[in-house]
């Protein structure tokens, strides 16, 4: 669910936009590098984002998701074996292989 004070900060278009000028807009996100929150309805129903956004936005989100698995099994991972760990399941994933995100079990270092 989007924050409605962040909404208010955000670039806001009607479907109707979406759908009469898409290249345009496609454009601006790609050339500016701000998202688009289209609304269907006067609601908020699918944000439009840079490929290269939306993988840094993926790639932030696994990193908490390990760090926070991590953390709670007391292992500890180098910035070097997380990064490579990312990639490597980013790159699975864009694959379409279906095999889901996870840190590796049993392996790391306690520190």
């Amino acid at each position: 669910m989007l924050n409605l004070d962040l909404m208010k900060a955000m670039n806001i278009r009607p479907i109707s936009e979406l759908k009469n000028r898409t290249k345009a807009l496609i454009a601006e996100v790609v050339d500016g590098g701000e998202p688009i929150v289209i609304t269907q309805n006067g609601k908020p129903t699918v944000v439009v984002m840079s490929a290269k956004e939306y993988d840094e936005i993926q790639g932030a989100l696994l990193l908490a998701i390990l760090n926070q698995r991590v953390a709670s099994k007391g292992r500890m991972y180098t910035t070097a074996e997380v990064r490579k760990r990312i990639k490597e399941s980013l790159a699975k994933a864009r694959q379409g292989d279906g095999a889901s995100v996870r840190p590796p079990v049993g392996r790391g270092r306690a520190g």
